[in-house]
């Protein structure tokens, strides 16, 4: 599965003693949770619902690059699985703050997975900091982007 990754806690403030806040603040251990941590940088989050029978929503935060895009790469092939059961699945993207090359790569990749295996994949996404590289690339018309998860989830 997925690694969840932490940003290094600040050091304490006696080196003797436990860093309190070397654990993930925002963790409860309830199996919903996000697959990533957005406190830094270089972190992803990765939250999976499902809607109706064969539809999952994933919704994506924070940066998706080199060292995060993996991560993302490997969460979405999951749902291709031929016994996932998945026929639809939207990739919500306006809570990423960064989309680099890796990122790009990784969405054309599972879009080709995604056709192979016959499963649609559907963007929900708005922000201009996600279209703008996929418009730069050339990327837009290869995939379905719609401006909510709720219209991607309604399409025909």
């Amino acid at each position: 599965m997925s690694e969840i990754r932490e940003n290094p806690a600040p050091p304490s403030p006696n080196p003797t003693s436990p860093n309190p806040t070397s654990q993930n603040p925002t963790s409860t251990g309830v199996p919903s949770e996000p697959r990533g941590v957005a406190e830094g940088d270089d972190q992803i989050t990765l939250s999976l619902r499902g809607g109706d029978a064969g539809q999952v929503v994933i919704e994506v935060g924070g940066e998706v690059d080199m060292l995060t895009s993996p991560q993302l790469r490997s969460v979405l092939l999951e749902q291709f699985a031929p016994d996932a059961g998945v026929e639809l699945v939207v990739l919500h993207l306006d809570g990423v703050t960064f989309l680099g090359t890796s990122g790009l790569a990784a969405l054309i990749e599972v879009r080709e997975a995604a056709h192979r295996s016959g499963v649609e994949l559907r963007l929900a996404c708005t922000a201009r900091r996600v279209l703008r590289p996929l418009t730069i690339a050339g990327l837009v018309p290869l995939f379905d982007i719609h401006d909510s998860t709720e219209l991607a989830l309604a399409s025909t």
